[in-house]
């Protein structure tokens, strides 16, 4: 199994204290999760196997899935710089020009037309589903970044668009660090809506952060930060506090579990 379920969101929401978790994965298993993939065909299969229907799957977006969409046709070589691109800047805000910029800084010129274009068709067919900004309040006081944050709807699909594997990424932490959120990002929106609930990401001119938010539909919502690295813990428990003693009296007890994600979830215990 790749997750031991000893973690309830659910519990979360209903105020449970005595709430922790402990992934008993090693870095490297996590590595190939992320490029392996949440694909139901790829568990249980050999390694080598699991990874490559990741890869058979882009290589299908690009030359057949993503020109059926809209009966527009698109270069494929153009569709696969695009993806190539969002992989670069996954779980990040990188804009419509930002993404031009690097396509045309590694190969060849596209328009924002071009990009948009294909980028809806993309999510047409859902391949991309950005994470957006959450607003906690339109009375607050702090100006809050509106930018959706890049993400695939999983991230075996950046990993294979570049071409990556487990052992490439393991080299090469800032990048996997990336990934590691993405791939938080993919199971947290489906705990979310398991809990009738949506997902969000937050960010204010303060540049304070918090990697995601839970927003349940009567209103209770949660910040979590995702770090790759356990002496990354203590910062990102600091970060979700800072956020809570910023955020209007009306809506301060609503994170009552403040809670990082690393290796596995640790609470970390509320602040009045």
């Amino acid at each position: 199994m790749d997750s031991t379920g000893t973690v309830s969101l659910r519990e979360l929401f209903e105020g449970k204290q005595q709430i922790e978790g402990m992934s008993r994965l090693s870095i490297e298993e996590i590595a190939f999760l992320t490029c392996r993939g949440g694909w139901p065909a790829t568990v249980g299969q050999e390694k080598e196997t699991a990874l490559q229907m990741a890869t058979n799957y882009v290589e299908a977006v690009i030359n057949m899935d993503v020109q059926r969409v809209d009966e527009i046709d698109k270069s494929p070589d153009r569709v696969r710089m695009l993806l190539r691109s969002l992989a670069r800047n996954i779980a990040t805000t990188a804009s419509i020009q930002t993404i031009k910029a690097d396509i045309e800084a590694h190969e060849t010129g596209i328009s924002d037309k071009t990009i948009s274009s294909y980028l809806n068709a993309l999510r047409r067919i859902f391949v991309v589903e950005d994470l957006p900004a959450w607003q906690p309040s339109i009375r607050s006081k702090t100006a809050i970044r509106t930018s959706s944050k890049r993400h695939f709807v999983d991230p075996s699909i950046a990993t294979a668009v570049m071409r990556a594997n487990p052992d490439s990424i393991l080299h090469d932490f800032e990048t996997f660090g990336f990934l590691f959120e993405a791939l938080c990002t993919r199971d947290m929106r489906i705990y979310a809506q398991a809990n009738d609930g949506d997902l969000f990401h937050y960010r204010d001119k303060t540049e304070l952060e918090a990697d995601m938010i839970v927003r349940l539909r009567n209103g209770k919502w949660a910040a979590i930060e995702v770090k790759l690295g356990s002496k990354q813990i203590e910062n990102a428990a600091a970060n979700l506090l800072r956020l809570q003693k910023i955020c209007p009296d009306w809506y301060v007890y609503r994170i009552k579990n403040p809670c990082s994600i690393s290796g596995g979830i640790r609470q970390i215990p509320p602040t009045d």
